[in-house]
């Protein structure tokens, strides 16, 4: 039956590509984003107000109010072209007071990291008078200068920001005064209420700055980095953007980067008195090398939460800290034989009288409950298969909301389990379902796709019924239905060691059974990524699979989804159960029929770069060619949060290193490769590229390399995309056709 199944499955597949029509696609309208799905971007829920959501608009000068149980516009709750005193024409972000009766507008934004940015921002009242009108007066935020991470407090009545490294105070009660709250921020030494570079790539959060329950407290994380080593690299004039002060000499970008084994920041945690303008540090229990990954006010505002990791990243505690005397208490402890992984700490939320918290302990990541005291209440969820997501508690339905990949390690759905434990499943349609629930958890908008179905946004109530129907991106799929569109469709095989892998295939639109045909495999296979799910993507791949060539992409070992088991197991030693994976995976596809096995190329960006590195370089010679984007090449030469929490230290691992470094097995490197880094890349630094080419020529390695000037670990900017994905493609055209 399963058999048969198949079958019928690839005959659909066969003749969806018959039913299509002839055009051919282009590499420009696939990297111009001709084929990107219709979305909906920066919903904000409206504080305070469960029945409506806010919106800009496209051209960037309007907030709008639509209703969640509608869609429809309601308002326009702000104009640039018609406030008074608004000096910009259009903006770049916003966000509410917890109130919802004030906004903060960004402007000039520049971006620093991933995740990091100024921006000049303005305030604007929502309130109206007794007539019902509001003022519609911008006001500038400060005078100072751009401004990093702004926070409204609770009562909405003050603005704390970070400018310079430090912390300042706007009282919008008091003609907006600004006081500065630090004086000790400098660059690359000293960081208030913002975290570094290391924390904020691999901690995913940009603002270590909160208020307290009542708006009478500030806290905040401190970053000493003096003792962190630099790193350097060039800046040229370059072109898109072309910067004229190096026209004639480059100019060099330093800043802190801890790599594995050497010296993180030294972190504390202090508060600041508001009224007695006191500060305090807190007495938070710590490793001299550990970790403070977030703090975060609870609903008490005599209790500020904080996270604690120790330099291994395999205990995590959280402490209740009192702000004014200092003193911390134990809540809970969560300890793994492995690692925690980052994404635990968006599962918390505080309560008035409980806590979320998530933890593999089980074997899979599951949701649980506990008081303010730390004791557990409940488990929320359990079994075999990896919550993914925590999307909200209604305190009065005591009903928790999440979603989980329980269909399938490759689907995700949302579900609601009541007071009693009893489970609802709420998304109708098998694939890829996120929620964005309302501030008040009775409508959510979802947004589904599936392997061959664009983005389809929902807005539903919270028992799942669809009300309205946002976004269908049916423009999209008459536009695909004039080309000759290569299909996705699922497969799974059992390695030679017995381990059953999953993957998506695409094949050419006018594929057949008779034919032999060169395959061109992606993966990325970071620890707990997934790349095999359930969910519509025209890519450069689409591309190539357009071009004759079958596509594969395999999840290995070590990938996410199917529990911690699977995940870890590449614990000490990355790279190499990846690698094999791979090779297995290209051994496999060469026994197919309609494979030409002489033919099998593989390529990855970042760590999947470094994979394609480490397979080409396995011992079995299956790849006739491959290309590495930004990739690592050394451990040793990449940041400790993330090499560490799958590595350790170097000094304590140095086996293990040895073995995950492509320099160890360049020697059996097979096959014709192309080495792609941009020169100013941040995070996976140009030094792996430059270290690992002179290895090559050193070893009598002929390779190929394609460097880009200025560009960071995304390369992107210009016409860069277009020339890299050009090159991309015929480098494989030339070494597998």
């Amino acid at each position: 039956m399963r058999q048969l199944g198949i079958l019928f499955f690839c005959c659909l597949c066969t003749l969806a590509s018959f039913a299509q029509g002839g055009k051919t696609l282009e590499l420009k309208e696939i990297v111009s984003g001709q084929f990107t799905p219709e979305n909906i971007y920066g919903v904000i829920p409206i504080p305070g107000d469960g029945e409506h959501y806010s919106q800009m608009n496209a051209e960037r000068t309007q907030i709008i109010k639509y209703s969640f149980k509608t869609g429809k516009a309601v308002e326009v709750l702000f104009d640039a072209t018609t406030a008074r005193e608004c000096p910009f024409k259009t903006f770049d972000s916003y966000s509410f007071s917890p109130d919802g009766s004030k906004l903060l507008i960004a402007t000039e934004t520049t971006p620093i990291y991933r995740r990091s940015y100024t921006a000049v921002h303005y305030l604007y009242s929502l309130k109206r008078n007794l007539e019902g009108k509001i003022n519609n007066v911008v006001e500038r935020l400060s005078d100072g200068g751009p401004q990093q991470v702004p926070v409204f407090s609770p009562d909405g009545n003050m603005v704390a920001f970070v400018r310079d490294n430090n912390i300042f105070l706007v009282k919008l009660l008091y003609n907006n005064s600004e006081s500065q709250v630090t004086e000790d921020g400098k660059r690359n030494s000293v960081l208030n209420g913002i975290p570094d570079w290391v924390y904020e790539e691999e901690f995913a959060f940009n603002r270590a700055l909160e208020f307290s329950a009542d708006s009478k407290m500030l806290a905040f994380v401190r970053f000493d980095e003096a003792a962190v080593s630099s790193y350097s690299f060039p800046v040229y004039a370059g072109e898109a953007p072309r910067i004229d002060a190096y026209a004639k000499y480059p100019g060099a970008y330093t800043y802190k980067y801890p790599k594995t084994g050497e010296a993180n920041s030294k972190v504390s945690v202090h508060t600041f008195d508001i009224k007695t303008k006191v500060t305090r540090r807190i007495d938070v229990p710590l490793d001299e090398d550990g970790y403070i990954p977030r703090i975060q006010f609870t609903k008490d505002p005599n209790k500020l939460a904080i996270l604690t990791l120790n330099r291994h990243q395999n205990r995590l505690d959280l402490y209740f800290a009192d702000p004014r005397s200092t003193v911390c208490k134990l809540v809970l402890r969560d300890e793994s034989d492995t690692y925690i992984k980052e994404g635990t700490f968006g599962y918390i939320r505080f309560y008035p009288e409980h806590f979320s918290f998530a933890s593999e302990k089980s074997g899979y990541n599951h949701l649980y409950w506990y008081n303010m005291n730390g004791s557990l209440q409940k488990q929320i969820t359990s079994g075999q298969y990896e919550v993914t997501g925590f999307l909200g508690y209604d305190e009065k339905e005591g009903a928790f909301y999440y979603t989980s990949n329980e269909e399938s390690p490759m689907r995700q759905a949302v579900y609601k389990t009541d007071r009693k434990g009893k489970k609802t499943k709420l998304s109708t349609q098998a694939g890829t379902n996120s929620a964005q629930f309302s501030t008040d958890m009775k409508y959510y908008m979802n947004r589904y796709t599936s392997l061959n179905t664009p983005v389809v946004i929902t807005l539903n109530d919270n028992k799942g019924k669809v009300l309205t129907t946002l976004v269908d991106n049916q423009k999209l799929k008459d536009k695909m239905a004039q080309y000759a569109m290569p299909q996705k469709e699922f497969f799974s095989f059992q390695t030679s060691d017995g381990t059953v892998l999953n993957g998506w295939m695409m094949k050419p639109a006018d594929f057949s059974e008779a034919k032999k045909y060169p395959v061109l495999m992606y993966q990325y296979s970071g620890p707990g990524s997934q790349e095999v799910v359930d969910r519509f993507s025209i890519s450069w791949e689409t591309y190539m699979a357009s071009q004759g060539y079958v596509v594969v992409c395999v999840d290995g070992r070590g990938t996410g989804g199917r529990g911690a088991a699977f995940e870890k197991c590449t614990y000490l030693n990355l790279g190499v159960k990846e690698a094999h994976d791979q090779v297995e995976t290209a051994l496999y596809l060469g026994s197919l029929p309609y494979v030409d096995k002489q033919r099998i190329g593989i390529w990855g960006w970042s760590f999947g770069g470094y994979m394609t590195l480490m397979s080409m370089s396995e011992g079995t010679p299956v790849f006739r060619a491959g290309v590495a984007v930004a990739a690592v090449t050394d451990w040793n030469y990449y940041d400790t949060i993330y090499g560490e929490r799958f590595m350790r230290t170097p000094q304590e691992n140095a086996e293990g290193y040895k073995a995950a470094s492509a320099f160890t097995r360049a020697d059996k490197l097979h096959g014709d490769l192309l080495l792609v880094h941009g020169t100013a890349d941040d995070n996976v630094h140009y030094q792996n590229c430059a270290e690992y080419a002179e290895h090559l020529v050193q070893l009598g390695k002929q390779f190929d390399m394609q460097i880009y000037t200025n560009r960071n670990h995304s390369i992107f900017g210009g016409n860069t995309r277009l020339h890299l994905y050009t090159k991309l493609t015929n480098f494989f055209n030339e070494k597998l056709k």
